[in-house]
């Protein structure tokens, strides 16, 4: 998968995660949706590593750093030439290979899901919650516009505690793809450098 078929990707889970006013179907299924919201907003410095599966077999690799509000990093491994920073209002994605840096709202990516509060119980595109011994799912779907598609959020469950481990999207036409997460820890601070974005083609016009 592409970088801005990852984007799209993006962009479905934080429309389908993102509205006002849902009534989950059972009490048991707004305590599951609540506990997913308390740890996913008690996620404020934290730093991890991901693997992103396309649907195509091919694999990408990196680490990650999150600081509330609003910064995130992602630092593919190389030879992969991506990165994509977040800092604050702003997501650009740079290419090094190519010289070239997109921007992108903040506001109109997923990535809110990390950086912001959530309250998934009260989310109108949720259409499933799934706990089982040791695991539990939440997933939504937009069925309509650009970003349609179902989202699985899936969270390892200790019975105590919750940690998020992947998550699985599929578009409208059918393609999935899979990004784990591991090795998620709280660091005490990270350095401003780290969510600092760098124009790699000064001399055009950047895409909105």
């Amino acid at each position: 998968m592409t970088v801005r078929k990852l984007l799209a990707a993006m962009v479905l889970v934080g429309s389908a995660l993102a509205a006002p006013a849902h009534a989950a179907s059972s009490p048991s299924d707004v305590m599951e949706l609540q506990r997913a919201s308390a740890y996913l907003n008690s996620l404020q410095t934290v730093q991890g590593n991901f693997v992103q599966l396309s649907g195509d077999g091919r694999t990408a690799r990196g680490t990650f750093y999150l600081k509330k509000p609003g910064r995130i990093r992602f630092e593919y491994d190389k030879p992969n030439p991506t990165l994509i920073v977040a800092d604050g209002s702003t997501v650009a994605v740079q290419n090094s290979a190519l010289h070239t840096t997109d921007r992108y709202p903040l506001g109109n990516t997923p990535l809110r899901l990390l950086l912001t509060q959530v309250d998934l119980a009260n989310d109108p595109h949720v259409v499933s919650v799934q706990h089982q011994p040791g695991a539990l799912s939440v997933t939504a779907e937009e069925k309509s516009g650009a970003a349609s598609g179902r989202v699985t959020m899936n969270f390892a469950d200790t019975g105590n505690t919750l940690q998020l481990s992947h998550w699985d999207v599929v578009d409208a036409k059918g393609s999935r793809t899979t990004v784990s997460v591991s090795g998620l820890h709280s660091v005490s601070d990270l350095p401003p450098q780290l969510f600092a974005i760098q124009d790699l083609s000064p001399f055009k016009k950047s895409e909105r």
